[in-house]
């Protein structure tokens, strides 16, 4: 196991939010980064659909490159298939959860903003979140599966319109009690690699918050100890469908140190 890679997987792009911090911490770690392109997005899934892919393509994964941690970098995943996937598979599995904690404990006006797909904020376990580690706090949500296409084509190199980052926002800003949100939950791994363009459209002064850092560190923790391949590590790409908008994405892979990209 000591060649095994970290295995993380999303729908589309959205994990490289996760990649990042857990290379600043592991940079020997070789890493597998799989896209599910032929299922994306999530987000407009039902539960259902989703229950169901997720533990079945992670199983060909694991067969296909046999790695010795998983990492469901998908909030929408996770909240919904993880109990499974763990069932099924006999390697360590560590999820997505939204950061409802860390924003709580930012937040000063008690006012807390959580934007994710349709998925997941309509999810029990964000009910659960909010009533364990914010229940002094007004909870708001929205679901945009906007934000995901926009992070998905500004990875690609394609412009996206400022409008479009304020109608997200407004999604939430345009609640009752809106006005007073000062932290914002970025609960979606694909939000993160927005988050310029979300600030530059937000009021100012609102602070955002993502699980990145803390599954980083979950990461680490759990490989402390374990040796891993000498030299520079290799790192791969691979997409359920390899098709033109995928290999559109290839140089922005290559800004996480992923060269190396191939279809499942």
């Amino acid at each position: 196991m000591d060649t095994g890679p970290i295995l993380f997987f999303d729908s589309g792009v959205g994990g490289l939010s996760v990649v990042a911090p857990t290379r600043a911490l592991l940079p020997h770690a070789p890493i597998v980064y799989a896209a599910d392109s032929a299922g994306f997005p999530y987000g407009v899934k039902s539960e259902a659909e989703i229950a169901a892919r997720v533990p079945a393509l992670l199983g060909r994964l694991v067969e296909r490159y046999r790695p010795r941690l998983v990492v469901i970098a998908c909030n929408t995943a996770s909240t919904i298939a993880l109990p499974s996937v763990r069932a099924a598979l006999d390697v360590p599995v560590v999820g997505t959860v939204p950061a409802i904690r860390p924003a709580a404990a930012l937040s000063r006006s008690r006012t807390i903003g959580v934007l994710g797909t349709e998925a997941t904020v309509r999810q029990a376990y964000v009910d659960d979140l909010a009533a364990r580690f914010a229940g002094d706090c007004t909870v708001l949500r929205h679901g945009s599966a906007a934000l995901v296409e926009l992070a998905e084509d500004k990875l690609a190199g394609q412009p996206t319109d400022p409008a479009r980052y304020r109608a997200v926002l407004a999604g939430l800003f345009d609640q009752p009690g809106g006005d007073a949100i000062d932290v914002i939950v970025n609960a979606c791994t694909h939000f993160p690699l927005v988050e310029a363009e979300l600030a530059a459209a937000a009021p100012a002064g609102i602070r955002f918050v993502d699980g990145g850092p803390g599954i980083a560190r979950r990461v680490a923790f759990l490989t402390q100890g374990q040796a891993w391949p000498a030299g520079e590590p290799r790192h791969r790409a691979v997409f359920t469908r390899l098709g033109e908008r995928e290999r559109a994405l290839a140089p922005a892979l290559a800004r996480y140190g992923i060269a190396t990209v191939e279809p499942l």
